[in-house]
């Protein structure tokens, strides 16, 4: 296996990722009861954040303005201006037993830990993984792996849009849904590549 080129990128079917009726905002106390109801027993969730875009030159990030975490079938999106989403993403992100996967997340583990107190427990970089897989000199960010392990074309469209504004547009919330759950779709495909190599 190697790292795709862009152009092979460019060729591959996209990835469609998640649906909106698959997609949960935790918005209240209901939610965070329903989500942590859903989610304390997962063994793995793919996880990602989504911060306010900076425009100008010294200006600091607020942080993360937005928490994904994702199973095979569906994603939950946290919304760090509620106390309620706030609270049940700390309580999933630090529990040891649920192991959270992503792509560069040293960066999201400093970021939640400085600007929301919350220390994410249990978590592995595919980024790192995938980079020690392929034998690459660089870590392969989450467009690389979606085309290496699941041949499919990571869309892009909404990454540099203003995270920081409330209610989240429809193609807001499909592409911060889809960065958590392509994390959990590579995982997956990568303990099935596992599986097929173990003795």
């Amino acid at each position: 296996m190697q790292r795709p080129t862009k152009q092979q990128i460019r060729e591959l079917p996209l990835y469609l990722g998640l649906d909106l009726v698959n997609i949960m905002l935790v918005e209240n106390e209901r939610d965070a009861a329903q989500v942590l109801k859903e989610l304390s027993s997962e063994s793995c969730l793919g996880f990602d954040t989504e911060s306010k875009p900076i425009f100008s030159k010294g200006e600091t990030s607020p942080g993360p303005t937005l928490i994904q975490l994702a199973t095979k079938t569906k994603a939950y999106l946290f919304p760090m201006r509620f106390v309620a989403a706030v609270a049940s993403a700390r309580a999933i992100l630090s529990n040891p037993n649920i192991k959270k996967v992503g792509f560069g997340i040293s960066g999201d583990k400093k970021e939640l830990r400085n600007k929301l107190n919350i220390d994410i427990e249990n978590t592995e970089d595919l980024a790192v993984k995938l980079k020690k897989l392929i034998g690459d000199k660089d870590p392969l960010g989450a467009r690389a792996a979606v085309a290496l392990m699941l041949k499919l074309r990571l869309g892009k469209g909404a990454q540099k849009s203003n995270w920081g504004a409330y209610p989240l547009k429809k193609h807001q919330i499909q592409y911060a849904a889809n960065d958590a759950h392509c994390a959990m779709c590579v995982e997956i495909s990568l303990m099935l590549l596992s599986d097929e190599n173990s003795p």
